[in-house]
């Protein structure tokens, strides 16, 4: 299924104290939240899409709305605005659903206080994964958060991070923002740091209480801890190695400025070694970023150099139906990409059938607009008969997965899991909806964009918000910030 990404450029805004007071930021949150629950409501294909995804969005629309603007009293700086906007998005349970900072925001690395002390979700649990030389009286790495200022850990976590910092009804969710549960994060809708927490140690121990004391932050600490908790890709995201004797192939991210040109020669020329029967790992970890028409195209051009065309084609997935909500603001993104595309040489070059299928959709929607309709369907790629071309990869592929997999990413899995000796190994992914093909929304303020996706893939085979999770003896139990570790798990997927 192909995603087209709009090319929009966020321009970085810098908020100089002082400048704006605090009653400005709470008018621009009341403006813009309107804005986004208008734009949704009128051209967000779930408003008027029978299902349990629609139902969602329905209930959330509004009543998410009304839940935000109790918190409007508190907007006191851009700081403020981004997590009130950041709220009201995420409560939607859609990944493709967002409304972001257009300034250089927080960063995964932020915080004002913290007590030297950073927590993982591990087997269901907030655990200790990093605590600083130091620190005294502090609990020990590996010890499970009981509680914390008296209320059980998983209802404080509520408080502090769902919806704020990531969705906690989604493992990945859950994996990628536990490391600020004990963090201030300058976020004044939620607690900061706790001053007391209760810490188990072993299955058997009973619960300690432990007074948190703020510490001062000095540089590197807060990515030292983050870095030692969840898996994050060095400065290169797009690279092969060898690894154990098998080319390891890393791909990190979907975005433009990855520098596929340069990988992909890379795997081209590495194909003879990608195809021997030592088999290669393909690491998708942390795989997200975008592209300016899409990112799945990434993926499936990655496979094709790999395995080549002529045998993918007949295991890419069917693209089934998709259905489109007839509005005019629909209609108009559509001609907006097709004049980006049409005025890209090399798109042109490349991708001429995508050309044709945006102008049909672009027919399509005057048509409906005209005839008063809601909706429309039209279907999309077929499949494929097999072939008959040979694998040409003769050994095993071990695809190798975490939280950070998303967007283009999952689209790619919906291929690499159909091709043979394709094992998927690791941790449970990020999720999607069926509300696909992002718009790109500039909110009033000029602080915020609302990205949303404006079409259905009703009949997708992977159901609405599905995470991609490895088999029993290939999910990863270990520390994944530790990479020889991770390595070493990896290489005896390969026996022998």
């Amino acid at each position: 299924m192909i995603r087209f990404m709009t090319a929009v450029s966020a321009a970085a805004f810098v908020l100089v104290a002082g400048a704006t007071s605090a009653q400005d930021f709470r008018q621009l949150a009341q403006t813009d939240l309107q804005a986004a629950h208008d734009e949704l409501r009128d051209n967000h294909p779930a408003a008027v899409i029978p299902g349990a995804a629609g139902d969602t969005f329905r209930s959330w629309l509004d009543a998410g709305l009304a839940d935000a603007q109790g918190n409007i009293g508190q907007v006191n700086s851009g700081d403020a605005h981004a997590y009130l906007m950041r709220y009201y998005g995420a409560g939607f349970r859609d990944s493709n659903i967002s409304i972001r900072p257009t300034f250089e925001g927080l960063g995964p690395y932020f915080g004002t206080s913290w007590p030297g002390i950073a927590t993982g979700w591990r087997d269901g649990q907030y655990v200790v994964t990093y605590v600083k030389r130091g620190v005294r009286n502090a609990p020990r790495i590996g010890d499970v958060v009981v509680s914390c200022n008296l209320t059980p850990i998983e209802e404080f976590a509520r408080g502090k991070l769902d919806k704020w910092e990531g969705n906690l009804e989604t493992e990945a969710g859950r994996v990628t923002s536990a490391p600020y549960l004990l963090w201030n994060r300058n976020n004044p809708f939620a607690n900061g740091m706790p001053s007391v927490c209760e810490f188990k140690r072993g299955e058997r121990g009973r619960p300690r209480s432990t007074d948190l004391r703020p510490l001062p932050i000095e540089a590197g600490d807060l990515e030292a801890a983050y870095r030692a908790t969840v898996y994050m890709p060095s400065a290169t995201p797009l690279s092969v190695e060898t690894v154990n004797g098998r080319p390891w192939v890393h791909v990190h991210s979907f975005a433009d400025s990855a520098g596929w040109d340069a990988f992909n020669s890379l795997v081209e020329a590495q194909a003879g070694a990608l195809r021997a029967p030592a088999g290669f790992v393909l690491d998708l970890r942390a795989a997200s970023g975008a592209s300016a028409y899409t990112s799945t195209a990434r993926g499936y051009g990655l496979a094709n150099r790999i395995w080549t065309p002529e045998f993918t084609v007949s295991r890419q997935p069917a693209a089934g139906e998709i259905t489109y909500r007839a509005t005019q603001g629909n209609r108009d993104w559509y001609a907006a990409t097709l004049g980006r595309m049409q005025a890209d040489p090399r798109f042109v070059q490349e991708a001429t059938p995508v050309i044709v299928q945006t102008q049909e959709i672009v027919a399509a929607f005057d048509a409906s607009l005209a005839s008063g309709q809601q909706t429309f369907t039209l279907p999309g790629r077929a499949a494929v008969p097999d072939t008959g071309a040979p694998n040409p990869v003769q050994g095993p592929v071990i695809v190798l997965v975490d939280a950070g997999c998303s967007g283009g990413c999952l689209d790619t899995l919906d291929l690499l899991t159909r091709l043979p000796n394709v094992r998927l190994a690791g941790s449970t992914t990020a999720t999607d909806s069926i509300f696909i093909e992002p718009t790109v929304m500039r909110l009033p303020s000029n602080y915020s964009d609302l990205s949303y996706g404006h079409k259905a893939w009703t009949s997708r085979q992977r159901p609405n918000n599905e995470p991609f999770t490895p088999e029993q003896g290939l999910v990863y139990t270990g520390n994944p910030a530790d990479e020889t570790a991770v390595r070493a798990w990896v290489g005896t997927l390969f026996g022998g």
